[in-house]
């Protein structure tokens, strides 16, 4: 039963993990800790901010979704913590796949992988389809430009408050309704995001680091000219009529989405120039920088306007327009679309590095997802598949949907990295740490209750998806993985030395 257990479950030693950055073909290190923490802004204020929150306003929290952004970023800084530490140690592409590979075993880090492919996936998806929404507006409002509805949405819409799926229908330039196609712009722009990809991680940062300052701005601009218009009234009631205080945990697990980007630090870090500094900069910087613009943003859209009349689609450019402030909602659109295209860069970025990861470990087919290109020193290879699968998700599913997978499989990624320190910290006391998330356990008890407990406020749908997920992975370990691991293969080589000797 023993030998069983530790076949499943067998742990790559961090000794092991820092003695391969040193062999074989690497990424390059070129980014400092404000590049991090670009990265990490960038890939956390998009559709999240921009769309999110008004569905999560309008149909869960009201006004207490100031609330349910602090609440998710209770949770989302006990876990920024506990990454904080492991990136410092084990400075190697893959995020809370290497770390659970080091701590909880193989079985637990193939899932934790196959969870990230879903997380990344799917929020890049979720930000595609979201752009396509502000750059419709955009050529609206700009170049008078109507492109046919039919290539603006997915072909079924998709309730949150009921979980279902209903067809999708548009009303054409004739006023005639028809069931609408596919979402073109998600498909555009993630070609473009793609192409840049491949280039390089220097260029790629750099083109991320232009769209986060234009970004930033454009909060400002609108934290700016939204707070003259705020009417405290509009606070009132301030939990959602229907949902109460429920709405808030509610909201805080539906908009945790949001929150994305601090794991995507972490899959960076052997691009990191001095990982052990730069990376808890770059993780505890992002997050302290985004939860005050989220919250700020929030009471700004909520306190202009009643929270019933809040547009879901694009919330802050028409709450804008609602109060005449046309040209500040044009300025806002054009910095929610770099916002928007600075978050897809970055989940795009950081999906093919994970799977090169696995791919290293023999979890996944080395030829093709560990492939780095010669010249760029990029994984272009799963680079396009990754900018496939998400053009092709973008344009065909609902936006609400592909939202609550994300959520889910963030906070699921969140509860094994808090788990894994702990467990690190008992096993490996003496490895090198130099960053140290202080309070352990407190801090990594905390992370699992409030990050898991999240988890639960999306109901039981969510979870049968992702349980669903996570079975065909479970299929795709047992069948390839497993019998490929480089790992499992060198642990078999040294018992038949042993045996032999």
């Amino acid at each position: 039963m023993q030998r069983f257990l530790s076949s499943w479950f067998r742990r790559k030693p961090v000794s092991l993990l820092v003695e391969e950055m040193n062999e074989g073909e690497r990424l390059h290190r070129r980014l400092g800790p404000l590049s991090l923490v670009s990265l990490g802004v960038g890939a956390t204020i998009g559709t999240g901010l921009y769309v999110s929150t008004g569905i999560v306003a309008r149909e869960l929290a009201g006004p207490s979704i100031m609330l349910s952004f602090m609440v998710a970023a209770i949770g989302c800084g006990f876990a920024a913590l506990c990454y904080s530490e492991l990136a410092s140690m084990v400075p190697v592409a893959g995020s809370a796949y290497t770390y659970s590979y080091a701590t909880l075993g193989e079985l637990v880090a193939w899932i934790i992988g196959w969870d990230l492919i879903l997380e990344y996936a799917i929020g890049s998806c979720f930000v595609a389809n979201g752009w396509s929404t502000y750059f419709d507006a955009m050529l609206r409002n700009i170049f008078n430009v109507h492109l046919d509805p039919r290539l603006l949405h997915a072909p079924w819409d998709f309730d949150i408050t009921t979980n279902s799926f209903t067809l999708k229908y548009v009303t054409l330039a004739d006023g005639a309704q028809a069931l609408a196609w596919f979402n073109l712009p998600a498909i555009l722009i993630t070609a473009a995001i793609t192409v840049v990809l491949v280039i390089g991680i220097r260029e790629s940062a750099g083109f991320n680091g232009a769209m986060v300052i234009l970004n930033v701005g454009v909060v400002l601009t609108l934290l700016g000219a939204g707070a003259a218009y705020v009417d405290p009234e509009n606070w009132k009631p301030f939990l959602h009529e229907e949902t109460g205080w429920r709405g808030v945990g509610y909201g805080a697990a539906r908009i945790f989405i949001a929150y994305i980007g601090f794991d995507s630090i972490s899959t960076h870090a052997e691009e990191a120039r001095n990982p052990q500094k730069d990376m808890p900069i770059g993780i505890m910087g992002a997050l302290v920088v985004c939860t005050v613009l989220y919250v700020a943003t929030a009471a700004v859209l909520t306190g202009m306007i009643p929270y019933g009349d809040i547009n879901p689609a694009a919330p802050l450019a028409n709450a804008l327009q609602a109060k005449g402030l046309t040209f500040a909602g044009t300025l806002v659109t054009l910095g929610i679309l770099a916002g928007m295209t600075s978050s897809l860069l970055v989940g795009n970025l950081c999906q093919p590095r994970v799977l090169l990861a696995m791919a290293r470990d023999g979890l996944l087919p080395m030829k093709f997802f560990g492939a780095v290109h010669p010249r760029f020193k990029t994984p272009w290879k799963s680079t396009l598949l990754v900018g496939f699968v998400v053009a092709l998700g973008g344009a065909l599913a609902p936006l609400e949907f592909l939202a609550d997978l994300v959520s889910i499989g963030t906070l699921f990624a969140f509860v094994v990295v808090s788990a894994s320190v702990w467990v690190l910290r008992i096993t490996d006391p003496d490895i090198p740490r130099p960053f140290r998330a202080p309070w352990i356990p407190f801090v990594s008890t905390m992370g699992i209750l409030v990050n898991g407990g999240l988890m639960f406020w999306l109901g039981k749908d969510n979870w049968i998806r992702l349980l669903a997920w996570l079975v065909v992975g479970l299929v795709i370990y047992i069948g390839y993985s497993r019998r490929h691991s480089a790992l499992g293969k060198a642990r078999a080589e040294q018992a038949a030395e042993t045996a032999v000797g």
